[in-house]
């Protein structure tokens, strides 16, 4: 049996990160000392490490919550992770395609941006034609 310190160290994460997994019910370790502090076995620092990767990957904590039923449910079928694996990806590609967008807009208007001296600037007036654009769409 491990304390949370020695926990900590064995699966890459905080001891408060730990608490914060076990208070969102993601895992219960299965020991506690005579004082009342949490043990945790081999089982446990096994389930860190799935909640660790699975955060790596970028899943919510909503879906390591189903990620972590299914693992333990050893009647469920592969389509069912594999249906929360592909919306995931979902997810992923979309936010990957706001990053490239933004990637790009700042990439012209660095592009268009003389880097000198002088006052005027393409990048803060890009920005803020964009933020007058936002207000007007807003309204």
């Amino acid at each position: 049996m491990h304390t949370i310190g020695d926990a900590a160290r064995l699966t890459g994460l905080s001891p408060k990160m730990i608490r914060y997994y076990e208070a969102q019910g993601l895992f219960s370790p299965q020991g506690r000392s005579s004082a009342g502090y949490r043990l945790y076995n081999e089982a446990d620092l096994h389930a860190l490490r799935f909640i660790r990767s699975a955060r790596e990957l970028g899943f919510s904590l909503a879906q390591i919550g189903e990620l972590t039923d299914l693992w333990h449910n050893h009647q469920r079928t592969s389509a069912e992770v594999k249906k929360l694996a592909l919306a995931h990806i979902d997810t992923l590609e979309a936010k990957a395609a706001l990053l490239q967008g933004m990637a790009n807009t700042l990439r012209t208007l660095a592009q268009h941006c003389h880097g000198d001296q002088r006052p005027e600037c393409p990048i803060l007036e890009g920005i803020e034609a964009q933020a007058c654009h936002s207000r007007t769409n807003s309204r």
